[in-house]
């Protein structure tokens, strides 16, 4: 089987461990892209022709049936059309792949699925091991091999200190210690590069991209753990982000620009709630300002104006956004529309066009959001204005040196200003503003914004 060292190594040990029945449970971290889960249907592939005649089951279990149990179940058919056994191997029910006696199982492991009643004799796979509920693997997986002392292995990249994977990965350096025997196998992308020099010249460009201490750069590729929250930005990176351009009040020619824009909550304070309140309840919208360079490998923003309102109504402020936005002649304004935010996207898209990009903050769409706010931070694509001692300037300071990040399963993140510190309106329009800046391409221009 055409498999790199690194993945020789990885099954051998399974072989050991199964043919010598010693139920080791091993827990392998490979770069991502470097061949997990090919390695994975190699096993299978090779399982179930050396147990076709005595019989039993292999049972793989993935985070989502939908897209990866059904991705795994593709794979091992086409390794075994590959090998020769097309028209051999049967399928049944959707998720089981016969091999004469021998059988591989594919489950989810989604909170909601049924499991429970299955076996595992041969081998256990635990797929993507960091997003799999420790609970679930503990109640309803763990026990399929109980009584047959089967083999189990736990793939996956790492993510926070948390996780399943990194809780099997911390046992099984343990018991190496004691014992020698080597059960955790960790590659990362350097060790990948090795043997694959198109790997190496693509990891390196996400490294300019992302930045090396990107969450999913260290998590991905290098594969170290996030070690809990913290900071959503060090100080390193927000002196990155300053510059000694002056801030505009008027746009310059030959520039393009956009905007994003963060819209306040609409919400009335009680003089009794501002009393008790050390820190004033009432958010603010804000807009910024950024000229945009797409001549470079990938676009770059400058912010440039502030403009901020607080306790105005959204109603109030139509006019006056819309002539802000028709003076930058922005190509592009990503605005938050999410629940109270809607009417004020619709009215804007309304009246500006297809310039207008409504964004809703959803759990996914945030961490998303907040994964490109560090690639352009850390490769210097985005920029700040030079200090002006004022309002604006101090609040968005205040605010990303105040931010926070969260890690959550899934290898997604949250960021935010904590509530009892402050707000995060010009962290929120910041981040939009990146948000439409991330593909940006510059159309020609036919005159500016249309007024009807």
């Amino acid at each position: 089987m055409r498999l790199r060292p690194y993945q020789q190594e990885v099954a051998k040990a399974v072989l050991d461990s199964i043919q010598g029945s010693n139920g080791r449970t091993l827990s392998v971290e490979i770069a991502r892209q470097g061949g997990k889960n090919e390695l994975s249907a190699h096993l299978e592939l090779l399982l179930l022709t050396l147990y076709m005649a005595k019989g039993g089951n292999l049972v793989k279990c993935s985070p989502t049936f939908k897209p990866q149990t059904i991705v795994s179940i593709q794979r091992l058919k086409d390794r075994l059309d590959e090998f020769g056994f097309d028209g051999v191997y049967r399928t049944e029910m959707g998720y089981i792949i016969t091999l004469g006696s021998a059988r591989q199982i594919f489950l989810s492991a989604e909170e909601s699925s049924s499991v429970v009643g299955h076996t595992a004799d041969i081998l256990l796979e635990i797929d993507e091991s960091q997003d799999v509920s420790k609970e679930k693997y503990t109640k309803e997986f763990r026990p399929m091999g109980s009584s047959t002392n089967v083999t189990t292995v736990h793939y996956g990249t790492t993510w926070d200190d948390s996780t399943l994977l990194e809780e099997i990965k911390q046992t099984n350096l343990e018991l190496e210690r004691k014992d020698g025997i080597k059960r955790h196998f960790r590659y990362d992308w350097q060790q990948v590069s090795k043997y694959n020099p198109d790997y190496q010249r693509y990891v390196e460009g996400e490294r300019a991209r992302l930045g090396e201490d990107h969450p999913l750069f260290r998590t991905q590729y290098l594969l170290v753990p996030i070690k809990g929250g913290g900071g959503f930005l060090t100080r390193q990176q927000i002196v990155l982000m300053m510059d000694s351009y002056p801030r505009l009040k008027e746009p310059q020619t030959g520039k393009t620009y956009i905007a994003g824009i963060d819209l306040a909550g609409e919400r009335e304070e009680t003089r009794e709630a501002a009393m008790i309140s050390a820190k004033p309840k009432i958010d603010s919208t804000v807009i910024t300002i950024a000229d945009i360079d797409t001549t470079r490998t990938e676009p770059t923003a400058r912010v440039v104006e502030h403009y901020q309102w607080t306790g105005t109504p959204h109603s109030q402020l139509y006019a006056q956004m819309v002539d802000i936005l028709k003076k930058w002649n922005c190509r592009r304004v990503t605005v938050d529309a999410t629940g109270i935010g809607q009417p004020v996207a619709s009215f804007l898209r309304k009246e500006l066009g297809s310039r207008i990009q409504p964004f809703t903050f959803t759990q996914k769409s945030k961490s998303d959001m907040a994964f490109e706010v560090l690639s352009f931070v850390n490769s210097s694509r985005l920029k700040l204005y030079k200090q002006d001692g004022s309002p604006e300037y101090k609040a968005m300071m205040f605010q990303l040196e105040r931010a926070k990040a969260q890690y959550r399963p899934n290898q997604t993140m949250n960021f935010y200003v904590d509530p009892t510190e402050g707000h995060d309106d010009f962290l929120m329009s910041l981040a939009l503003l990146v948000e439409g800046a991330k593909d940006f391409i510059p159309r020609t221009a036919r005159g500016g914004l249309r007024d009807d």
